[in-house]
């Protein structure tokens, strides 16, 4: 029977007699020192890297106050990340592959291996890997990131001449990850945004209040929101002629109530400017015949596409209130404001001058049946009734109110009584007047109806 120890011990013998040593002549002295070489070099990068990528702001900070060498170099160099970091994984990759490389054709040259896969797998991938990774990497980094801005001051010389070197590769490295970046990032929020709303439906609770449930859905919104959907359109608007009286332009004022109020030549399309009320109190007890069209502020104009979140952020910049919409035509459409605009993300905001009229655009007879304000925004309607605004997304025209609606669906101005039905959708016109729906009465489908 045979013995499983002579095996044992065989297997040292078997492994030993398969690898013959030859002598180390002077080019693989110099293949030694090469690979020591692109060793250094490899953890001169990580070290770099490490160093340049752990400056903390007060490191900035210091670097731009205090005039310390290369100082200007390196901001200059931490202010483009991309093209500094392409350079670094270009040169370091670079570096590496030249050791595995030239570490392979030395193994070949000192250590013959009588085909024996298990050993020539340890030599050339698990050594060479780990010099690598503990002498090119792990040991540099670590000692770089305590040491960060003095060393990221020491290579930055270096590295500039290195960027200007390895800019053909970089370059096309950082359009190329630009061109990645910017189609993850349009999809991502493609599908975030269609997908938030649906969200805060899911994860509502009877605890959640509905002020902030409503909020939430606003915000979400907001960015694909037109000011012609939230703005007054220009019959309600309240304006003046520029040759008003003045005391009769004080009368308007007391009346309306309002703060800020266009003034136009001739009609409301020749919009020229805004009155600010607060500009007329220094003339209060001025005479009839007072210019007050000289206290006129440039208006802001808008076109009726004008996504209301920018818009805001353009009444920020500005720092006003008031903007005049206008079409494709240049002709003028309404006004929006800045209280237009928050009211969507909040909710309605009243102000000591909004009466109980005024709040009033709409009110609610029984589950399925409302009466409406002709000029009601369709934006309101929806949140009011909650209607999803697909229903009526076939209708052409592309209307902003509920008298609007009403016309595009009849191709005509109804009459009063007039009945119209879209969809399992009533709309009866209870009250006119020569050109306009003044009240509309909404009767929405029970549950059950086929639509």
């Amino acid at each position: 029977m045979d013995d499983p120890d002579i095996y044992l011990n065989l297997k040292p013998l078997f492994i030993a007699s398969s690898i013959i040593l030859h002598p180390i002549s002077p080019q693989v002295i110099i293949g030694l020192i090469i690979i020591a070489f692109l060793v250094f070099c490899s953890a001169f990068i990580s070290a770099s890297e490490a160093a340049f990528f752990s400056l903390t702001p007060s490191n900035l900070r210091e670097l731009r106050t205090d005039k310390i060498k290369n100082s200007e170099k390196l901001i200059e160099l931490i202010e483009q990340p991309k093209r500094l970091l392409a350079t670094i994984l270009i040169a370091n990759n670079f570096v590496n592959v030249a050791i595995v490389i030239l570490s392979s054709f030395l193994l070949l040259s000192i250590v013959e291996l009588k085909d024996n896969p298990v050993i020539e797998f340890l030599i050339q991938v698990v050594l060479i890997t780990s010099i690598i990774l503990i002498f090119g990497e792990i040991i540099p980094k670590i000692y770089s990131v305590s040491k960060a801005l003095k060393i990221a001051l020491l290579v930055t010389p270096v590295f500039k001449y290195l960027i200007k070197f390895l800019s053909p590769f970089s370059a096309l490295l950082v359009r190329s990850s630009g061109i990645i970046d910017k189609r993850v990032s349009r999809k991502s929020a493609q599908l975030s945004l269609g997908d938030l709303s649906q969200a805060i439906d899911l994860t509502a609770t009877e605890s959640t209040p509905a002020e902030e449930h409503k909020i939430l859905k606003g915000i979400v919104k907001f960015g694909d929101i037109e000011a012609k959907e939230i703005m007054k359109p220009r019959i309600d608007v309240v304006a003046v002629d520029v040759l008003t009286t003045y005391h009769k332009l004080l009368d308007i004022i007391l009346n309306s109530g309002y703060s800020r109020i266009p003034a136009y030549n001739e009609n409301f399309d020749k919009i020229a400017g805004i009155l600010y009320v607060k500009d007329l109190l220094p003339h209060i007890d001025k005479p009839d015949d007072f210019d007050w069209a000289s206290l006129l502020r440039p208006a802001f104009f808008v076109p009726e596409n004008k996504k209301i979140n920018f818009l805001l952020k353009e009444f920020q910049s500005k720092k006003i209130h008031l903007a005049i919409v206008v079409d494709e035509y240049g002709g003028t459409s309404g006004i929006v404001t800045l209280e237009d605009i928050i009211e969507e993300i909040v909710g309605d905001i009243s102000d000591e001058f909004d009466t109980f009229e005024d709040e009033l655009s709409y009110s609610k007879i029984d589950d399925y049946t409302y009466l409406f304000e002709g000029k009601t925004l369709l934006n309101d309607f929806y949140k009011i009734t909650g209607i999803e605004d697909t229903i009526f997304e076939d209708i052409e025209g592309d209307p902003d109110t509920l008298a609007g609606l009403i016309i595009e669906i009849e191709r005509r101005i109804p009459k009063l009584n007039n009945i119209t039905k879209f969809k399992q959708y009533e709309f009866k016109i209870t009250k006119v007047d020569s050109r306009r729906v003044l009240e509309v009465q909404v009767t929405l489908p029970k549950p059950g109806s086929v639509q």
